[in-house]
Parts: C-alpha cells; sequence; structure tokens
C-alpha cells in the first residue's frame, strides 16, 4: 500500500463553517464558534463535512487519524450535493459516495443509504486505499498492523476526493498523515 502513499490536504472551500483547518490544511477540527468562510458553491452548509483538495484516480493510499467519539471517512465524486439537509449531501447515503463509519466501537459501510455491518477491530489510525480503475476501494484499521475492514468491488466514473465528516462532538478531530 505504501508504495501509493498520497499526502492529502483539505480543501478550505468545502469545509462547513463549523470546521477548523490547521496544520496546513491536513487537520480538522470540530468548533463550537462558526468560523468566517466566504460563500462559496463547493462548501458544506448543513453537514461538518468536508474534501480534500487533491483528486484521486489511479491506485493511491492514505491515512486519517482521529481524536473522539468515533470517525467517517469516505470517497466522493466532486459533483456531490453541498446544499440542504438531505441526504444527497451526507457522505454514503447516496450514490455519490461511499464511507466507512467507526463509532462506539462499531463500524459501518455506507453506500446508496444502505448500511453494512463491518467486523474488526477499531484504531485512532485508518487507512484506505483505492484502486480508481480497477473500482476497488478498501478501509484498514491501522497500529502495529493493518487489519482489512472492508473492502468494495464497483465502478467508479468520475475522479474521486477524500472526504470527512467530523459528526460527533465539539473537538473531535481527523488528521490526513503523513507517510514515509
Amino acid at each position: 500500500c505504501f508504495t501509493y502513499s498520497r499526502e492529502l490536504t483539505l480543501a478550505p472551500n468545502t469545509a462547513n463553517v463549523y470546521l477548523l483547518l490547521s496544520e496546513g490544511n491536513r487537520k480538522v477540527t470540530l468548533v463550537r464558534e462558526k468560523q468566517s468562510y466566504s460563500l462559496h458553491p463547493d462548501r458544506f452548509i448543513n453537514w461538518s463535512q468536508v474534501l480534500s483538495k487533491e483528486s484521486l484516480t489511479g491506485r493511491c493510499y492514505w491515512e486519517v487519524e482521529w481524536k473522539g467519539g468515533g470517525v467517517y471517512i469516505a470517497v466522493a465524486y466532486k459533483n456531490i450535493s453541498r446544499a440542504g439537509g438531505s441526504d444527497e449531501c451526507v457522505f454514503g447515503l447516496n450514490n455519490k459516495s461511499w464511507a466507512l463509519k467507526y463509532y462506539r466501537n462499531s463500524s459501518t459501510f455506507l453506500h446508496s443509504g444502505i448500511r453494512t455491518p463491518v467486523s474488526g477491530p477499531g484504531s485512532s489510525r485508518m487507512g484506505v486505499y483505492l484502486d480508481h480503475s480497477a473500482g476497488v476501494l478498501s478501509f484498514y484499521s491501522v497500529s502495529e498492523t493493518m487489519t482489512l475492514l472492508h473492502r468494495v468491488q464497483t465502478t467508479f466514473t468520475q475522479p474521486l476526493y477524500a472526504g470527512l465528516w467530523v459528526f460527533n462532538s465539539v473537538g473531535d478531530c481527523f488528521e490526513f498523515c503523513k507517510l514515509k
């Protein structure tokens, strides 16, 4: 996996106003104070979500370190809806995104609103491997070892973007890791 490692950053224009970006836009924290971001059509309005600046094609691997009540990591097409409160905007609840949620010691894979329970150990670091042309998306729990949590085989029709939803409580934070 590390052969294909990508260093990702978050796109400020996509960040919900209750998300604070730091560490060179690699880290996102859910905050109580509304941030003074400019209006932008790419911004998530009603959900505390953010997308990567970099598009993902070919083979790539990245890791997310998280602190808080749970983690929600995703890949999404750029044309996922941003405004409104419907499922069309939420990672994993539409046909434009795929997500893994780890919360209260259990994992769930989500796509098109279908929730698939996932077994395996949780970790404060999660890995994602994408082979875009082969249509393979894999999620890993990363500690001393890597444990495959879920793998999906599908067809991707557009470039993807890494997504994070800081959904639980104020102070929770996720960070794209720097990989050696």
